[in-house]
């Protein structure tokens, strides 16, 4: 059985590179694919491959006494989702070009907003009603084909653009409202999110877990409506049989969810649906 495994953990090291070639060899010791980016910050990964090797590892993972209480997210795969193993030191597990912004402990960012469990996110929307906003933490691409209702969403095509968004972008007009954030693991709102309060936003949450446990949570029944964009060969995922296609075709205006990298450059994919795309090869 095929499963992808996406976690991350905001922990200082001391050594990253230490850490890299550990992470390396065990990955290809139990023939997993897929990337992982550490920091001094932390860690952050998305791996694929058999349910026993992805199991092997979150077991090695939770004898390490910095990464032992990781949350894991698993999702279904194809065994074919990445095509090759990356693992390397950055400056940053996101890139947000705000290493300096974010103030870590043993038990993750301490400055950054209030986590909230999918119930929570619920209950606030239904105490609160069109006075929370949620704020999309990704890029504008991955909003296309899914985001939850009342959504502001940035028009940035990475995430260092995020710093010019919360200061000048829809989102400012908004700093004394109640804002969710969100995306996809809950890594890049954990970031956003501190950031937004050192510039002055009242109120920030973030959804503990991001899309993805909210989506285990409440399928297509809650708040969220679409498709989830993914960062591998999937390049989406619903999280019931009733998840629906709400981006538009650009060829023939139909309701879709697929999405045509003609570029190989994630940022300039296109929402053309199925027939249209097979029209395009031929």
């Amino acid at each position: 059985m095929k499963k992808v495994l996406l976690y991350y953990k905001f922990v200082p090291i001391s050594d990253p590179t230490t850490v890299m070639y550990w992470q390396r060899a065990l990955c290809e010791r139990l023939g997993l694919k897929g990337r992982i980016l550490i920091s001094v910050h932390g860690i952050n990964g998305t791996l694929g491959g058999e349910l026993d090797s992805l199991k092997s590892y979150t077991k090695e993972m939770k004898s390490h006494p910095l990464f032992k209480d990781i949350v894991w997210k698993w999702s279904d795969g194809t065994g074919e989702d990445f095509p090759k193993l990356k693992v390397k030191v950055k400056p940053e597990i996101v890139a947000f070009d705000a290493p300096d912004e974010i103030e870590i402990s043993d038990k993750g960012i301490t400055n950054g907003g209030k986590h909230l469990k999918p119930e929570a996110v619920n209950r606030l929307v239904e105490e609160r009603g069109d006075e929370v906003i949620f704020y999309d933490g990704r890029n504008a691409y991955e909003a296309k084909i899914g985001k939850f209702k009342n959504t502001i969403v940035p028009d940035v095509k990475t995430s260092r653009d995020f710093k010019k968004d919360i200061e000048e972008g829809e989102i400012s007009k908004h700093k004394d409202k109640p804002i969710v954030t969100y995306c996809t693991g809950g890594i890049r709102c954990e970031i956003l999110s501190a950031m937004m309060k050192k510039r002055g936003y009242k109120e920030v949450y973030q959804i503990d877990g991001g899309i993805v446990k909210y989506g285990e949570r409440f399928k297509d029944d809650g708040l969220w409506e679409g498709k989830l964009f993914v960062f591998d060969d999937r390049m989406k995922m619903g999280f019931s049989e009733n998840s629906k296609d709400i981006a538009d075709c650009e060829k023939c205006g139909k309701k879709t969810s697929n999405m045509v990298n003609a570029t190989d450059v994630r940022r300039e994919l296109h929402i053309v649906c199925e027939d249209c795309a097979s029209a395009l090869v031929k």
